[in-house]
């Protein structure tokens, strides 16, 4: 999805609040973020940007930066919450928009639960994922929640790791090992906020409390979370429930907290159905004739241990650099990393050829070695990853390579006759989970 334009609006105080638009409708949804956000970059990241385009299918979506973080003003001291709920309406104006879908994750939920008891008169819905009306423990209701040590243990870890993305694996187990998408959040956190004014933010929640408001909202409220949530007491999901006229809850499968990571598409049917009355009508997944190709460094932990983590995590990026220009060289695509790998599609073999010959080539200079799998056939396009057993073909014939070698599957070979490549009879091997013998061969350089 192309980044949209992003505007400011001024807020009761002047304070400039960043706001962009995506979608046409049939209803207006305002997504309160949480502090940690920056509308400029949201739309790097292919599976970061289908996540909004998804929302933005069934509806005009306003996206903003809350004040003191991304691309708004910068404040010393964390903002109250009316004057939290000033800037929503400010965006909300500025936007052209009357009533809206109020979609709120995180602490942002908090604040989107009283702006929806505070002005019914433009909030059509409330949709809340992963939330809570108080996050430290309390009496009457709130005996099982953290005390403000426990919490402030697990502030201390995570802003001692601030700028780093080392940290999301916690947070999205699913996107574990995805080094692209580390290093993605690894600026995403610098680029929101300085750790020291993030934290004052993130400590003022302790004080934050909105059980008492609960019973005043009268807008139909959906409640979400994942059922594996490492971070979240399904207990604060539940009281939000019980205390809310109209609210359901619905708990989606999945161990993941970040709201981007994990079965999005479940979530946003949940939503779709929630405030349009209609669920997306399940079809079968795209499929397109394609070459897969998958690489991996050969004797990686090895040349870590030898080099050290640092001069490793170097040499690594050097190598993604590397491969990326060959995918884009010859017109590939990459769907994501994995580790120290890479999963490619392409639409004609002899592209994909070339390029796995090159990238191994090229990686020689870096003094690394890497192997490569490739296998042609039909692959389920799902958003901007593939999957079916074309892609799981690939990776067999990858994972039977040796070091600089670039393997393919007879398919690939009998496509590609007539245009000059020469190959080595590997014989016929087992691939691993899949049905009968492959013969496979080598590309000669």
């Amino acid at each position: 999805m192309q980044a949209p334009d992003v505007h400011y609006a001024k807020s009761s105080d002047d304070a400039n609040i960043a706001y962009a638009v995506a979608g046409e409708g049939p209803v207006d949804l305002v997504l309160v973020p949480t502090w940690f956000n920056n509308i400029d970059m949201l739309w790097e990241i292919p599976a970061v940007s289908r996540f909004f385009e998804r929302i933005a299918s069934f509806s005009r979506l306003i996206v903003f930066d809350r004040r003191g973080s991304g691309l708004s003003d910068h404040v010393l001291d964390p903002p109250g919450l009316e004057e939290q709920m000033d800037d929503v309406n400010a965006v909300m104006d500025a936007a052209g928009v009357e009533r809206a879908v109020v979609f709120g994750q995180l602490e942002g939920g908090a604040m989107s639960a009283l702006y929806a008891a505070t002005h019914p008169e433009r909030v059509t819905h409330l949709v809340l994922y992963a939330t809570f009306a108080r996050i430290l423990r309390a009496e009457g209701g709130y005996e099982w929640a953290q005390t403000r040590e426990e919490r402030h243990a697990g502030l201390d870890a995570a802003f001692s790791a601030w700028g780093t993305g080392s940290r999301l694996p916690m947070f999205a187990p699913s996107l574990a090992g995805d080094a692209r998408m580390i290093q993605w959040m690894a600026r995403f956190e610098r680029n929101s906020a300085p750790p020291a004014t993030m934290r004052a933010f993130i400590e003022a929640m302790d004080e934050l409390d909105v059980r008492d408001v609960l019973p005043s909202i009268r807008v139909p409220t959906l409640v979400m979370r994942r059922t594996h949530d490492p971070f979240l007491d399904v207990r604060h999901s539940e009281y939000l429930v019980q205390h809310i006229p109209c609210a359901k809850l619905v708990q989606l499968p999945g161990n993941d907290n970040l709201i981007l990571s994990g079965d999005t598409d479940a979530m946003m049917d949940e939503i779709e159905e929630f405030v349009t009355g209609e669920r997306p009508s399940s079809r079968e997944p795209d499929r397109a004739l394609a070459t897969v190709m998958f690489t991996d460094i050969v004797g990686g932990t090895e040349r870590a241990a030898e080099i050290g983590d640092r001069r490793w995590r170097d040499l690594l990026e050097t190598h993604y650099g590397v491969i990326r220009n060959q995918i884009a060289r010859y017109r590939g695509r990459e769907v994501k990393t994995m580790g120290d790998g890479f999963l490619a599609t392409f639409d004609g073999p002899a592209r994909a050829i070339r390029c796995a010959t090159a990238s191994t080539e090229a990686v020689q200079a870096l003094g690394l070695d890497i192997r490569a799998g490739l296998h042609t056939g039909e692959v389920e396009i799902m958003g901007d990853d593939v999957g079916g057993m074309a892609v799981h073909i690939g990776a067999r014939v990858g994972a039977k390579a040796s070091a600089g070698e670039v393997l393919v599957s007879g398919t690939v070979k009998d496509l590609v006759v007539g245009s000059g490549f020469e190959f080595a009879d590997r014989g016929a091997h087992e691939l691993k989970g899949v049905p009968g013998e492959w013969r496979l061969f080598a590309v000669e350089t």
